[in-house]
């Protein structure tokens, strides 16, 4: 299993950060996504040349600001995600500390680069 952090920094409150995460459908930070539904604590994206991807929502912790969440179907053959999304206030910016858990190994660079192009739309929507 192949475990990801990615640690940033964004220009903006950590409370309009997290609101951006704590709306579970809010689909303009996810390249490729159209559409995000939610139906009980499963959020389904639909998207672009990739098709649907299901997570399970596990906690969403409005407190601690924290997200976590699973891939329980995916294109791609996981047999196992998790990740979590934890929101700071570090010296009047955010920062964005976000993990993922992953296997087989050979999606590591799938997931991070996902990762990456997202947190790149959510500093051009935020900053």
């Amino acid at each position: 299993m192949k475990k990801i952090r990615i640690e940033k920094q964004i220009k903006c409150s950590a409370d309009s950060l997290w609101e951006l995460f704590a709306d579970v459908t809010r689909s303009d930070w996810v390249p490729f996504a159209n559409e995000i539904v939610l139906e009980n604590d499963v959020r389904t994206f639909k998207m672009d040349g990739v098709g649907e991807i299901k997570e399970k929502i596990i906690e969403k912790d409005q407190a601690n600001k924290t997200l976590t969440y699973s891939v329980i179907k995916s294109p791609a053959p996981l047999n196992h995600h998790l990740a979590k999304v934890t929101v700071l206030e570090v010296n009047n910016f955010s920062k964005l500390v976000w993990t993922s858990e992953v296997e087989p190994d050979e999606f590591e660079k799938l997931i991070s680069d996902g990762m990456k192009s997202s947190i790149k739309m959510i500093k051009k929507i935020l900053e």
